[in-house]
Order: structure tokens, then C-alpha cells, then sequence
């Protein structure tokens, strides 16, 4: 675009009452939905990233084998597996340096360990699970889901429903990218059902569908710090199973989990005997 039309479109978006310090309990994502309807009614495309992502899933897809078999190799490959699925959360447009290799970061962050206990609670709360719902977030790091989810069905017999964006924002997964890494093959994967450009999940807009697997699901496998910032509403009032996994991209998470900044966050929300266990690191 011209300068001259690039100028209207940030005149047009800092009209959003949020951006002008109106509105306190909006999130993140409600903001960036605001924004990207804004730039969409300016641009001729429904879609303007699916070249990165069709980039990024082909990247990840290319180290896949190499991927399955570093899990197979390991001493214990459930943990391995959990491990590269949060590391996926590196591949983020809003927040990727293109200076940096990708991959090489992926391979930096896996030194990084994850917390103990909350991983030996999760795992116990999967040995448990016979229906697993995986709520995914950005192309690429779907592949590294995918690896997750075939390592959870080789130790066990679990139905998995794996749930994508209805419609494109930013690098997000919608039906299109988990069809094209085969996540089809290991999940059923179904759309959120949100008719609009949301990076992150509300049930209360998404379709009955998905509002009747999370009431029916004995897990819920939440990815990326979108879909903690909506969900984390939700979980506080529904009695929802849930471990949410995803890096600390911001201070706001490095104050809240006390985890440094670029290492994996595993939080466990989960209702036993009437009480709230929380574990999370």
C-alpha cells in the first residue's frame, strides 16, 4: 500500500476505544479482532498471511521425520513430545524476529526443562483420558501437535478432537493448514465455529459443537498464550479439565508464572473430588 492509504488504516484502528484507554476488561485478542477487521474491509484478501503459514508448515513438515524420531529415541517420549509442542509456540507473526532462525531457536528452547510436577500431574491426568481436546493455534506449530497427539495414541486409546480458527487471523490455524500437515490423520479436527477473526477462543461464540466437546472432554489441551488469555476466563467459571501450554512472550506472563521470558509454560487447572487443583510452572 501507498503511504498515504497505510496512514488512514492506523487513523481508522486508533479509533478503537481500548486504544484510547476506554474499555479496561478487554484482552488482547478482542483488540487484534478489532484491528484485523478494520485492515480486512481495506485489503483485497480474506486470507493475507496464508503464505507464511503455508511457509512455515512446510519448514516444520520438512524436520518432521527427524522430529518423530528424536521422541522415539528418548528416554521418555511423552515428555519429549510435550516439550517441542510448547517450543512450536516460537512460530508466532506477532512476535517472530525474521533475523532469527527459526529453527535454531526451536533447538535453543528445548534445553529449557519443564516443571516436574506439573508435567507428572498431567501426565496422570492423560492415563485417566479416553476423550482429548486439543485447542491449536499457529501453522507450523500445528506440526509439532500432530507428533504430540500420535505420541499420546501410541501409549494409549484416547479419541482426539483437535479444534482450528473458522476464520483466518494473522498465522492461526484454520481447517486449510491442519488438513495440509495430515492432522486429520491423527485427530478430527473441527472449526471453532467463530464467525470473525478472533486469535483466541470464547466458548460463548463458538458453535454448540465445540461447546459440547469441552462439556464431554476428560481434557482439554489448550495452545498458545491467545487461547489462555480467553480461556483463563472461562476455566474460572466451568469445570473445565484443562493444562494450558505456551511460552512466556511477555512480561505480563513472566510476572504472573513466574517464569523467565522465552521458556515453557505447562499450567494444570483440574477439578478432583470437588476441588480445585492448580499446578502450573
Amino acid at each position: 500500500m501507498d503511504e498515504k492509504r497505510v496512514e488512514g488504516i492506523y487513523q481508522d484502528i486508533l479509533q478503537i476505544p481500548a486504544l484510547q484507554g476506554h474499555y479496561g476488561n478487554t484482552t488482547n485478542e478482542e483488540v487484534v479482532e478489532l484491528v484485523f477487521k478494520k485492515i480486512m474491509k481495506k485489503i483485497d484478501s480474506t486470507d493475507p498471511f496464508y503464505e507464511e503459514k503455508l511457509k512455515q508448515n512446510r519448514m516444520i513438515l520438512e524436520i518432521y521425520p527427524g522430529l518423530k524420531q528424536s521422541v522415539n529415541a528418548a528416554p521418555n517420549p511423552l515428555y519429549e513430545a510435550v516439550k517441542l509442542a510448547i517450543i512450536g509456540n516460537s512460530i508466532d507473526l506477532m512476535i517472530t524476529d525474521k533475523s532469527v532462525d527459526t529453527l535454531e531457536l526451536i533447538q535453543e528452547r528445548m534445553e529449557y526443562d519443564l516443571p516436574e510436577e506439573t508435567f507428572k500431574e498431567f501426565v496422570g491426568k492423560l492415563n485417566s483420558t479416553r476423550r482429548l481436546l486439543y485447542i491449536g493455534d499457529n501453522a507450523g506449530e500445528i506440526v509439532f501437535d500432530r507428533l504430540l497427539i500420535e505420541t499420546i495414541r501410541e501409549g494409549q486409546d484416547v479419541v482426539v478432537f483437535f479444534v482450528v480458527r473458522s476464520v483466518p487471523i494473522l498465522n492461526d490455524a484454520t481447517l486449510k493448514e491442519a488438513q495440509y500437515v495430515g492432522m486429520d490423520k491423527v485427530a478430527t479436527v473441527i472449526e471453532n465455529g467463530i464467525d470473525s477473526p478472533l486469535p483466541g477462543t470464547f466458548l460463548n461464540r463458538c458453535s454448540s459443537e465445540v461447546r459440547e466437546l469441552v462439556e464431554g472432554a476428560d481434557l482439554i489441551i489448550s495452545k498458545g498464550g491467545g487461547n489462555f488469555d480467553t480461556l483463563d476466563e472461562e476455566r474460572k467459571r466451568l469445570d473445565m479439565n484443562i493444562t494450558f501450554m505456551f511460552l512466556s512472550k511477555c512480561y505480563p506472563y513472566k510476572q504472573h508464572f513466574g517464569v523467565e521470558l522465552s521458556n515453557p509454560i505447562m499450567a494444570n487447572f483440574f477439578e478432583r473430588k470437588g476441588d480445585r487443583i492448580k499446578n502450573e510452572g
